[in-house]
């Protein structure tokens, strides 16, 4: 049921949000956000998340708005904090009704590109109550102790997937960027 309300959400919004990570290659991020550099041979963002099970549902919403295109995209680097099936299943269902309607197709992609940073942010560059800027435009917040990281509020269960376009950091909330 989940999936479909999120599937449904997403068809509304076909194509939104690509041009604005078009451009988002061009810097930005946090700190040395080149750290790790763009390996042409190697897997995609959008590859190595399709090959996770645990990723479907952000995949699908990826893939609907036409976001897994720029993702895969070698020439520009992102860091993604990509949150699980079960980060996607915690949302109020009243939340997923909204985002279904075409008249929120805006909120849905602020809500995607929100858990997208330009360039490449590994885990060791982060710093406890370090802020960032987001494709979105907001920011988040990270808190670092020790070996656990949050960002925002959600935990990092999985960090530094490397791809040859940039980093996956696993999250086990969906972030909601604020008004």
């Amino acid at each position: 049921m989940l999936k479909s309300w999120i599937v449904l959400a997403a068809v509304g919004v076909m194509g939104i949000g690509a041009a604005g990570l078009a451009h988002a290659g061009d810097g930005g991020g946090c700190g040395s956000s080149t750290a790790v550099t763009s390996q042409k041979g190697a897997k995609s963002i959008t590859q190595i998340a399709a090959a996770d099970a645990n990723l479907s549902t952000l995949v699908s919403l990826l893939s609907a708005t036409g976001l897994d295109k720029v993702l895969a995209n070698h020439d520009a680097e992102f860091t993604v904090f990509a949150p699980t099936n079960t980060a996607f299943a915690k949302l109020p269902k009243e939340t997923l009704e909204s985002l279904a309607r075409p008249e929120n197709a805006d909120q849905l992609k602020q809500i995607l590109t929100y858990h997208v940073v330009k360039g490449t942010v590994t885990s060791d560059q982060l710093s406890d109550g370090e802020k960032v800027k987001t494709v979105s435009g907001k920011k988040i917040v990270f808190k670092v102790d020790g070996g656990s990281i949050l960002v925002n509020n959600s935990g990092v269960t999985k960090a530094d997937i490397k791809a040859g376009n940039g980093v996956i950091h696993v999250i086990d909330t969906v972030l909601m960027p604020h008004s």
